[in-house]
């Protein structure tokens, strides 16, 4: 990877992911010191497409963990397949074979199944691994999660330590639903993604929305900019204001304000919620489109 970050922001942009300069900073600091990104925002900021862009840039396999309550080491690293091995161990049954042979056999590599964590670290090309959403894992996980970051190997009792064929580009999400430890923020590197300005929120959208006009790419993202800053439940993300800018260029808009009706009824693109809803009128979209160039 490039060391500079305006040739990464370039690249990223080639993949369809707009970076500002700290997260192109960031990108390029965790390539040059090998260490986890934690990225850190609000759902909907494109945390998790950062990990993807990466990959897509790199040309190499993104693996996810999708973190939740309960998370448990053989959900993230490895546990056996328990079926294929009674069905082998019934299968020896009265063939003379001795106990110890036929343990040593049905806790082979034949008999392992792969989870996220291990199958990272034992890729030939370093893939990408994203750890998302470490917020709604518990502190227990985050504990042999640190283990694994630091030494990149796995201990499996039946079949001894498991070094690391490749260090994976790891990145960390997290929305900021509970603290994080200490010991895993000093582990990563850290950037807080935060919703675009509406210029930059105009360069994904023509970026993601084939014959988008920069115009209207501008006018949709000072339009969403306004709506975050009203009271809703659920702040509408990027993805959202993809899906708005695909449907009004659909339906054949030019200009916001030439459009009021239209903008006003795809509000169903980027309010989720009965109550957000409720709460935009006709009368609030106005007065935010007022506030659009």
């Amino acid at each position: 990877m490039s060391k500079s970050k305006e040739h990464l922001a370039k690249a990223l942009a080639e993949t369809g992911y707009v970076a500002d300069e700290g997260l192109a900073t960031a990108l390029v600091l965790t390539d040059m010191l090998s260490r986890p990104l934690l990225l850190e925002g609000e759902a909907g900021v494109g945390k998790t497409e950062v990990a993807k862009a990466l990959a897509n840039l790199e040309e190499t396999d993104l693996i996810r963990l999708q973190c939740y309550e309960g998370l448990d080491r053989s959900d993230a690293i490895y546990e056996w397949n328990y079926q294929r091995q009674l069905l082998a161990i019934k299968a020896r049954e009265g063939s003379g074979a001795d106990a110890d042979a036929v343990e040593e056999a049905v806790f082979s590599e034949k008999y392992l199944l792969e989870r996220p964590l291990l199958a990272a670290i034992r890729q030939e090309k370093p893939p990408v691994l994203l750890i998302d959403e470490i917020d709604r894992a518990d502190e227990e996980f985050e504990a042999f999660l640190l283990e694994i970051l630091s030494d990149y190997q796995v201990s499996i009792p039946e079949l001894g330590t498991v070094p690391a064929t490749s260090i994976p580009r790891v990145v960390l999400t997290s929305n900021g639903t509970r603290e994080l430890s200490d010991a895993l923020r000093r582990r990563c590197l850290y950037h807080y993604v935060d919703y675009p300005a509406p210029d930059r929120e105009a360069r994904i959208l023509l970026s993601r929305v084939d014959g988008l006009d920069a115009a209207l790419a501008l006018q949709i993202a000072e339009l969403m900019g306004n709506l975050r800053k009203e009271d809703l439940n659920k702040v509408p993300g990027v993805a959202e204001t993809i899906d708005w800018a695909a449907a009004l260029l659909g339906l054949g808009v030019k200009k916001l304000h030439d459009s009021r009706d239209l903008v006003f009824d795809t509000l169903v693109c980027v309010l989720k919620t009965r109550e957000d809803q409720a709460k935009v009128t006709r009368e609030v979209t106005d007065r935010l489109l007022g506030k659009v160039a």
